[in-house]
């Protein structure tokens, strides 16, 4: 019996999409198809997968302009930002550029009696679960290197932005990539989970909550497929007494208020030194209260609503809760705040670490700002969570950000930039943010598996 997965726009409250659900026993199916087709996938020539790749993300990008308001509609975010396609396409470049370095053997010695070496060889089927924040970009950054490196994929996105694998999907098939090798997918949560125990796949990518990616490692317990998980944050920033004020104040309320404040890497806490704190604040009152809130498919509009109205519920409770505890706000509800999806972005101060806004993630338009007068002090804050995905620091001395970076618990340390993802940079993250690590070297390592060659030779 199947189901069926309603993409609800935050637009209007509106079904926009609507997908039928896949049976288990048809799921189980798909995922033999994938699996039968993949020896013959990773017999090809790498350069031959890694130009239907990019042929695949180029078809992708001739989808653009349908893409950009389909994606205001699916999630809310504001068509004058183009979508995702440029960071779509470099993130599939540079893995493809690396791709022969990075999947090459390693040459461990040969002499007249022996000759060793490691290979990377592909898990086999690749299951991507993808998130629906940026759900173009956090796609590629496994789809584009597994299948690169000779694995099959089978994708499953998020029922709000549901779309968007079909899209990928069909993409990459008039490029010539087999249908068999990439597939996307429409599953309800006990199938995939039946899926995942069932050892239908061989990695298991997740992006996104950690309740999710605890369900993804239950299904997975005692079947020793590998699972790669990146889940919440809380990514605090350090504007430090040197540091470029302005241009600390832009970037960090941007990275805070991108996207409506729905980024994996996205600044949720900010720590100011003493000299610094009350002109900080400031400037970032002034930056909000320029924004305009409304409807994402106007060209004027700045941010959009939230991607439901579930998401914007949690938030205005943090922010309720902490306002009840003392926290000031400073941004007046703004003319297109609904009540519902469509919220006010939020610039919190007199917040401490007993408010959820400062602990836990909110994944929304808040952004609450506290004062420190030291590195340790920032330090000891900055490591006072549960998560450890990027921390944003802000000084003009690189040896200083280099030390305070080396005490921080954290998967990526920026200095003088926040929310970016370098393709070069493994995508990593510790604590409930989760573990392995996606792009650079290390991404082919997680998507592939050492296999070790000691060849003894005949000397006779």
């Amino acid at each position: 019996m199947t189901g069926q997965l309603k993409c609800i726009s935050p637009i209007d409250g509106s079904v926009y999409a609507t997908r039928d659900t896949l049976s288990r026993d048809e799921a189980f199916a798909v995922a033999e198809r994938a699996r039968a087709a993949q020896a013959a996938w990773a017999a090809r020539p790498l350069k031959e997968r890694i130009d239907l790749v990019l042929a695949g993300v180029a078809a992708v990008g001739a989808m653009n302009d349908e893409v950009v308001p389909e994606l205001a509609h699916m999630m809310g975010r504001p068509v004058r930002y183009g979508g995702e396609f440029r960071g779509f396409e470099e993130r599939a470049s540079y893995m493809a550029q690396i791709a022969e370095s990075s999947l090459a053997d390693m040459q461990v010695g040969e002499d007249a009696t022996f000759k060793r070496y490691i290979k990377r060889v592909p898990h086999g089927v690749v299951f991507v679960v993808a998130p629906w924040n940026y759900p173009y970009m956090t796609a590629i950054n496994t789809v584009a290197p597994a299948l690169i490196a000779g694995n099959t994929v089978i994708l499953k996105h998020a029922t709000q932005t549901l779309l968007v694998g079909e899209r990928m999907a069909k993409a990459f098939h008039s490029a010539g990539v087999p249908e068999d090798v990439f597939i996307n997918v429409f599953l309800d949560h006990d199938t995939t989970n039946d899926l995942i125990a069932g050892r239908a796949f061989n990695f298991v990518n997740f992006t996104g909550s950690v309740g999710g990616g605890k369900a993804m490692e239950r299904a997975a317990a005692g079947t020793f497929t590998g699972v790669g998980l990146e889940l919440g944050g809380k990514d605090p920033g350090y504007v430090m007494e040197d540091a470029d004020l302005d241009a600390a104040v832009d970037t960090l309320v941007d990275a805070a208020m991108f996207n409506s404040g729905q980024c994996c890497c996205g600044i949720e806490r900010i720590y100011v030194h003493e000299s610094l704190y009350d002109a900080f604040v400031e400037k970032a009152v002034a930056v909000v209260k320029g924004y305009k809130l409304g409807n994402p498919l106007d060209s004027d509009t700045t941010i959009g609503p939230m991607a439901n109205v579930r998401f914007a519920t949690e938030v205005r409770a943090q922010i309720a809760e902490a306002v009840e505890a003392g926290a000031v706000t400073h941004i007046p509800t703004m003319e297109g705040d609904d009540g519902a999806a469509y919220l006010t972005p939020q610039i919190l101060t007199n917040v401490t670490h007993d408010m959820r806004v400062m602990r836990e993630e909110s994944f929304g338009p808040v952004v609450g700002i506290m004062k420190v007068s030291s590195d340790a002090e920032a330090i000891a804050l900055m490591n006072d969570s549960d998560y450890g995905l990027t921390v944003s620091l802000w000084t003009q001395d690189v040896e200083r950000a280099q030390a305070v970076g080396d005490q921080l618990e954290t998967g990526t340390v920026f200095l003088n930039r926040a929310d970016y993802l370098d393709p070069g940079l493994c995508w990593t993250g510790c604590k409930d943010t989760g573990r392995g690590g996606g792009l650079s070297v290390i991404g082919y390592h997680n998507l592939t598996r050492p296999k070790s060659y000691h060849l003894k030779k005949v000397t006779k």
